[in-house]
């Protein structure tokens, strides 16, 4: 990361020399990107929720990374789950892409990957689509730490680290994000009526996932 930084930097002070001319809008978008990431990376790892890890495959390419959340309540105790993320040249006009690696169980994500975000604590909205049907998608002032909040909590919402409590970002995104695993509003309908017809078969089934795909 601070190699990125050190490159932003020294890209900047370069741009002096060079004429708008040669610079297609590709590039200064890519460069606006990555000047966001440096700031929204440091702000996400200060404040990530306690059953959340992030990792950078790469320090010079903050636009893909991997998130591992590991719920310690709930019907997906136990698990580990992996989340691939890619923040696209657009961003932040546009969301991140994520997929869930993890096969998993749940009514808000698919056995594919495919995931719903959506939240209703303060607003309606669909986090991870650029737009929704009521317009209240992806907005430019999201951030990332947004994004994997909201991941965290589509399996622990309520749960929180002690010495997190105190802290004014920790306070809003824990009230805008708790709560996000729905029932009501499913990406995978089966999962969603298996539960409603059988909550304990349902998490007899969460349960296998896991012993087999999120150990």
């Amino acid at each position: 990361m601070l190699t990125l930084a050190s490159k932003l930097k020294r890209d900047d002070g370069l741009k002096g020399s060079r004429t708008s001319a040669t610079t297609s809008d590709s590039t200064r978008r890519v460069s606006v990107r990555d000047k966001l990431l440096v700031k929204e990376v440091a702000e996400l790892e200060a404040n990530l929720p306690c059953t959340c890890k992030v990792h950078f495959p790469d320090p010079n390419k903050l636009h893909c990374f991997q998130l591992t959340v590991i719920p310690d309540e709930g019907y997906y105790q136990g698990g580990k789950f992996q989340f691939e993320t890619e923040v696209p040249d657009a961003y932040n006009m546009v969301p991140p892409k994520v997929k869930c690696l993890t096969r998993i169980w749940h009514p808000n994500i698919t056995e594919t990957g495919e995931i719903c975000l959506s939240c209703y604590a303060f607003l309606c909205f669909s986090l991870l689509r650029e737009h929704s049907i009521d317009g209240t998608g992806w907005a430019p002032t999201r951030t990332l730490k947004d994004v994997v909040w909201g991941l965290n909590s589509l399996f622990t919402g309520e749960d929180c680290d002690s010495r997190q409590a105190d802290s004014p970002v920790f306070t809003l995104s824990f009230s805008l994000f708790k709560d996000l695993l729905n029932f009501d509003d499913p990406l995978n309908i089966e999962a969603a009526e298996h539960h409603l017809r059988d909550k304990e078969d349902f998490r007899n089934k969460v349960d296998d996932y896991i012993k087999r795909y999120a150990r």
